[in-house]
């Protein structure tokens, strides 16, 4: 029975998916509102630091529902965590630090738990994962964001038979890796969001981190330090993204990339050795081959959260998740000159941003995963504008729950 003919049961029974969304931002606000016209469904809690976010949330959610129910809006996430009318959470703050406590506080309360902050996901998600699927709890990315939407298209490959050679996403903003919250205030505010988010999205960090959760969900790693980014459309990206020998760009297959020009769709790259299949491919004009691209050209954000969030309550499944031990990482950055004794702020920040890495290159370099940059950080010395930060370089924060969680993870996976 598919989820959409199970939410119409929980609709006619009158036992709708009880949800508690963690942030009611840009990402939140759209994924409350969507859940108002879902069957089956209903907001169940809203809580964001900013009571006057949550409330106008909840008063749009309300105006729009047509279901009657309590509605509780707090500023304090662990009381809609542990409220009895909530049985699963959808962290929507993007902050590592904020989704540890989150998910610490939905583990604890046994309440199922969907992501909607990459940003935690790849600097914790393999020791969350563990405990989660050991408390009978689901934990999960979330349906939309564009790691899910390759996944999607790479299970579908593999599901068939095909080889995949290379999986990835369109990047959607330009690359300037300097960029900080002053730097993109004006647009952020004409695109009602976050400036911190945006800065995120233009210094790369935000795909960085998308590529890492995909790579640990598939074990496809980045060919080299930070990927290619090459520029591409659906017709050349197959030529762009072969082996170095037949005129593309990788030294290897398996692995993920973005590209400048697939905006804002998802991809996957596969062959077949088989030569009926390979004139099968070619008779349904996938392509000329023998590489072809399977192309999903949109991705739907927070729109398509409540498919995650009805597998998790319905299905007892995670939409995307870590295979186990970290496979790639995202590193801290400079993006300029920070002097010694300086505190360094975060993602979406003035001081740092992420590039992708392999976890075997972190482990060897000592480089540090940019959501660990998270709270009372100091520089111990001066460190140049583009240096990837290591232990030697700045002292953490052992204090953040994040830093807490990731020394276990380390420990379990070591």
């Amino acid at each position: 029975m598919s989820i959409y003919r199970k939410l119409l049961q929980r609709e006619q029974s009158g036992q709708p998916i009880r949800v508690g969304v963690i942030g009611a931002g840009q990402m939140g606000f759209g994924l409350i509102s969507q859940i108002s016209r879902i069957p089956g469904m209903i907001v169940a809690g809203i809580c964001d630091v900013n009571r006057d976010a949550a409330e106008r949330a909840g008063r749009f959610y309300s105006a729009n529902s047509s279901f009657n129910h309590p509605l509780l809006v707090s500023v304090d996430f662990r009381e809609v965590i542990q409220s009895p009318q909530v049985e699963i959470v959808v962290d929507a703050t993007g902050v590592p630090e904020v989704g540890a406590n989150i998910a610490l506080e939905a583990l604890r309360s046994k309440k199922h738990l969907v992501l909607l902050n990459v940003e935690v996901d790849i600097t914790i998600g393999s020791i969350m994962h563990q405990l989660f699927r050991s408390a009978g709890i689901v934990y999960s990315g979330s349906a939309g964001d564009e790691p899910a939407a390759t996944l999607e298209l790479y299970e579908f490959a593999k599901t068939m038979g095909l080889e995949v050679l290379v999986a990835g996403k369109g990047k959607n903003n330009p690359f300037l890796p300097d960029a900080t919250p002053d730097t993109c205030a004006a647009e952020a505010k004409q695109k009602r969001m976050s400036p911190h988010m945006l800065a995120s999205f233009q210094d790369g960090t935000k795909t960085m981190a998308e590529m890492n959760l995909l790579s640990n969900a598939t074990g496809l790693l980045p060919d080299v330090t930070g990927m290619h980014g090459v520029s591409a459309d659906i017709h050349t990206v197959a030529e762009k993204l072969d082996l170095q020998e037949n005129g593309g760009v990788l030294s290897r297959f398996g692995t993920v990339e973005y590209v400048n020009g697939l905006a804002p769709g998802v991809f996957v790259i596969v062959k077949s050795e088989l030569e009926p299949v390979d004139d099968e491919l070619r008779y349904l004009k996938v392509g000329n081959g023998p590489h072809y691209t399977l192309y999903r050209p949109f991705h739907l954000a927070s729109l398509e959260t409540p498919i995650s969030i009805a597998k998790a309550v319905l299905e007892q499944e995670s939409t995307i998740h870590p295979l186990g031990a970290p496979v790639s990482e995202t590193v801290a950055v400079s993006k300029r000159e920070i002097k010694a004794g300086e505190k360094l702020d975060g993602i979406g920040g003035y001081s740092v941003r992420g590039v992708l890495e392999t976890h075997a290159e972190m482990q060897q370099n000592g480089h540090i995963p940019i959501g660990l940059i998270s709270g009372q950080v100091i520089a111990k010395r001066t460190i140049q504008p583009g240096q990837f930060l290591t232990h030697d370089d700045v002292e953490l924060d052992p204090n953040t729950t994040v830093w807490k969680l990731r020394n276990l993870q380390d420990h379990l996976f070591a």
